[in-house]
């Protein structure tokens, strides 16, 4: 079992910079590969980014490469996303993920759900 809790959401300006954590909590989490995902009002949720449990995998969705950078201190049982150069279109509600073993980009492969923070980009 694993608990996922986000915070660092907020309000900002298009081209500024946020950082969002994951605080996990629960055994083996060493073992579990985390997932960022976003929702705007009235789409899907998406992949945002993913990284390996060792931390030397990640992958990003299109949109945001180049400008998020996933990481994990496992020690600290806490993952992270920076998030710079935001956009409008970043607006949405951000979510961590977990799943055991390696990472995916997909979905329904993470059954472990942080409650989300939202982060708003203004123009």
């Amino acid at each position: 079992q694993v608990q996922l809790v986000e915070s660092g959401g907020g309000l900002v300006q298009a081209g500024d910079s946020l950082r969002l954590s994951c605080a996990a909590s629960g055994r083996a989490f060493t073992s579990y590969a985390i997932g960022w995902f976003r929702q705007a009002p009235g789409k899907e949720r998406e992949f945002v980014a993913a990284i390996g449990w060792g931390g030397g995998s990640t992958r990003y969705a299109d949109s945001v490469k180049g400008r998020f950078t996933i990481s994990r201190d496992n020690a600290k049982n806490t993952m992270y996303l920076q998030m710079n150069s935001l956009k409008p279109e970043d607006t949405a509600v951000y979510y961590c993920a977990a799943k055991y073993g390696l990472l995916s980009i997909t979905r329904a492969e993470y059954y472990y759900w942080g409650q989300g923070t939202q982060v708003t980009v203004s123009s």
